[in-house]
């Protein structure tokens, strides 16, 4: 077989979820609101569960009700049998993936449920199945055209009970008003928590900032700048910032100090300054473009007017401890 052959092939199953995904629609009802409201009324743990490909669809819509702060977990039916039944209470809601809605294995987990007058959301592709005669919240799954060569292996028919679980996720995340903000605090490493870290998060601030007032003399300022160790100080005038004084300018000032030279005779005026919720990664490459150490902090409010109140200071130690790129 050539290695067209093995494209067109590929195509022709992308091409039959693709189409059969589609349907996924059907589900969008009064049941699909009901189940909505459900997981975000539930007082307790969303516990996912089913057998085979439906569990690992379970474990996969779990993990994202977590990562978006909704306690949840999957348990396996299996070994719930063997005492695992015991972590779910009656305050919990179960979400029961099975496209057959008629695993053996599901049966105990349903009685359990039933009897402890637990919340059951049943997914299942038919209406008279046990899973779904036992639900609370019936989500009726379409037929749909498998894409293997034999039309029996579970390819469409996950695709589409993964897809029906994302979007239960994502309407609650609508209705919680979900953010980055709030994303970013379940997920504070790897890839994406560093790219949602702001200017606020890694920014010194209060005590540490190197600040100095304008009228401070040459000997003062070379105290703080050895105290807050950033290299470099900010000058505030009025609470606001008047300038910016760096390391570099004090050794320079160093061979023609007088007592009488005043701060603001040496500081550089308008320093660069950025808006707190900046994203780390964007106030790197400004310090890259412009070849500084450190940004000066200010609100969002303050970025456009003349007068800043100064808010933290990022420092390129900072970027390189967080691991920005």
């Amino acid at each position: 077989m050539s290695k067209k052959n093995y494209i067109s092939l590929a195509k022709r199953a992308a091409n039959i979820q693709i189409g059969e995904l589609k349907k996924i629609n059907k589900i969008f009802n009064s049941s699909f609101a009901n189940a909505v409201d459900l997981i975000l009324g539930c007082k307790g743990k969303v516990i996912c569960a089913g057998i085979g490909k439906s569990g690992i669809i379970g474990k996969k819509i779990s993990a994202t009700f977590s990562s978006v702060g909704i306690p949840s977990f999957f348990c396996d039916p299996a070994q719930a049998l063997h005492g695992d039944m015991g972590q779910i209470e009656k305050k919990d809601l179960l979400i029961i993936f099975s496209y057959s809605g008629n695993t053996s294995e599901l049966t105990n987990m349903i009685k359990y449920a039933n009897r402890y007058r637990i919340k059951v959301i049943g997914i299942a592709s038919k209406p008279d199945s046990l899973l779904l005669k036992a639900s609370d919240v019936k989500l009726i799954l379409p037929k749909v055209k498998e894409a293997d060569i034999t039309g029996m292996v579970p390819t469409t028919s996950t695709s589409i009970t993964l897809l029906l679980g994302d979007c239960l996720a994502t309407t609650v995340m609508y209705q919680k008003k979900f953010s980055k903000e709030k994303f970013k605090i379940f997920h504070p490493g790897g890839n994406i928590g560093e790219s949602l870290l702001l200017a606020k998060d890694i920014m010194v601030t209060g005590s540490k900032m190197p600040v100095l007032n304008f009228k401070k003399n040459f000997r003062e300022a070379l105290k703080v700048m050895n105290q807050k160790k950033l290299g470099i100080l900010v000058i505030i005038r009025n609470k606001f910032i008047n300038g910016l004084v760096t390391d570099g300018d004090l050794r320079r000032e160093l061979k023609n100090y007088s007592s009488k030279r005043r701060i603001v005779d040496f500081m550089t005026k308008n320093p660069s300054v950025v808006n707190e919720n900046m994203t780390a990664s964007k106030a790197l490459a400004i310090m890259n473009e412009r070849k500084i150490t450190s940004l000066l902090v200010v609100s969002d409010k303050d970025l456009k007017k003349k007068n800043k109140t100064l808010k933290g200071v990022i420092h390129i130690h900072s970027l390189l401890k967080y691991g920005i790129k």
